[in-house]
């Protein structure tokens, strides 16, 4: 018996420790009430240096995107402008954007052209400050997308990477992630109300969960098709362990029966 539950222990161990290795390689691992890095600096649309400091200094929403992306970045800039469109809360007012390229290739001239092209849809007026393009190293892009828990991977000329909106605090904290939903036929949405709530609650430095950690676990990004498919190895891994520890609690909790003694 005492082999059987060292054994138990042991799978429980090897099980949990597994899981709590499991390096994400690409998507998202909340970082909620973290800190991004304020002083690191990047080109803005015009080519001018600006550290992160003099841009974040309310309410921002933080977009990790590529201006050129070929895949879901375009649609999620055209949501999160079609959002802001609609909004009744003002940008460079209630809250500013910031972009970051996370395609260390792409230079200030990419950056203003895609400005250009998104504020071209606004229907009311928006200030150029409220929305910045952002293009830089890859080292400086990776101590952003790190410290956001944003994992992305260069193959060719492509990065593949998940879709988020991540809002950041006048401090550089982590307060929400909002993960807009996607379909093929009409790519991604951003309710007015959840945009709206990110905001005012990353105003008040509040920190909201969302099912991104669930996704993680039980869900595996395929930036092939920009969707979560489920993870069977994680889940049945899960139950193993769920399982598992339930006997061992019943093993352990079981009344031994008493020993008759004769004479």
């Amino acid at each position: 018996m005492k082999i059987f539950i060292s054994t138990i222990i042991l799978s429980l161990a090897l099980v949990s420790f597994s899981f709590s290795n499991n390096q994400i390689e690409i998507g998202v691992d909340e970082q909620l009430g973290k800190n991004i890095p304020l002083d690191v600096t990047f080109n803005d649309e015009n080519g001018n240096q600006v550290a992160l400091r003099d841009l974040i200094k309310g309410p921002t929403v933080l977009a990790l995107v590529y201006y050129y992306c070929p895949g879901i970045c375009n649609p999620l800039m055209f949501e999160l402008a079609n959002v802001m469109n609609k909004s009744d809360l003002e940008p460079g007012y209630d809250y500013n954007v910031v972009a970051i390229s996370i395609d260390e290739f792409e230079n200030p001239e990419k950056a203003s052209a895609k400005k250009k092209e998104m504020f071209s849809g606004f229907d009311k007026e928006v200030s150029p400050e409220s929305w910045r393009f952002l293009t830089g190293s890859l080292e400086n892009i990776k101590s952003v997308t790190d410290a956001a828990g944003f994992y992305f991977k260069r193959e060719g000329a492509e990065l593949r990477h998940a879709g988020t909106l991540i809002f950041i605090d006048k401090n550089g904290k982590i307060c929400r992630y909002l993960f807009p939903s996607y379909t093929e036929n009409h790519g991604y949405g951003i309710l007015s109300f959840d945009f709206k709530m990110a905001i005012l609650e990353t105003s008040e430095s509040k920190i909201t969960p969302t099912v991104a950690r669930f996704l993680r676990f039980c869900f595996s990004f395929d930036p092939e098709g920009q969707r979560y498919a489920i993870n069977f190895t994680r889940i049945f891994g899960a139950a193993i362990l769920l399982f598992a520890g339930i006997f061992l609690l019943i093993i352990i909790l079981k009344p031994k029966k008493g020993i008759i003694k004769t004479r």
